[in-house]
């Protein structure tokens, strides 16, 4: 899409367009945006060393629908973390700065294989969102993955946007 925020330098953004609603999701049934990024791409976070890097990860983000959405990081050893972001005004182009901690467990693979998951979640059945949001890195529950993510398949008028992720080591964003 070309809607972007004003002044911030994007030509274009990632559009999220609800068809088909579906207001009563099936326990299974999930949506999210995943980009895999390989394992020697990411050996400067020194997972699963004493030494491990917090990630940060920035990006606009702009819905009809507002509140809770999930972000999720899942490596190659089926460990996981999920942090919750807040969508406040409708049809509002909001900057987002989520901080997962660094993992002293499950060392990623250094080759061109996926070495870990960056997942944006936009809907959620309860075997995905019925336990305890994960916000520490672990053994990948389900039930834990999305806990709390609002429905954004459950209206055709739902949209949902994204542009100028990044995602970085340290516990703060850059420019």
């Amino acid at each position: 899409s070309t809607d972007v925020p004003t002044g911030q330098g994007f030509a274009k953004s990632l559009k999220m367009d609800c068809t088909t609603a579906d207001g009563s999701l099936a326990a299974g049934d999930r949506l999210f945006i995943e980009q895999q990024v390989e394992g020697q791409n990411l050996q400067y976070l020194k997972k699963g060393t004493s030494s491990a890097e917090s990630t940060t990860m920035s990006f606009w983000v702009k819905s009809n629908k507002t509140g809770t959405y999930i972000c999720v990081l899942e490596d190659d050893n089926s460990r996981s973390i999920s942090k919750s972001y807040t969508i406040s005004s409708a049809d509002t182009w909001e900057k987002k700065t989520i901080t997962f901690a660094g993992d002293t467990s499950g060392a990623l693979d250094n080759d061109n294989t996926s070495g870990f998951r960056v997942e944006f979640w936009l809907a959620a059945g309860s075997t995905y969102s019925s336990g305890t949001l994960a916000t520490d890195w672990g053994s990948t529950t389900n039930a834990n993955i999305a806990v709390g993510q609002v429905n954004l398949a459950d209206s055709t008028s739902n949209e949902w946007y994204v542009t100028g992720i990044q995602l970085e080591a340290g516990t703060s964003a850059s420019d």
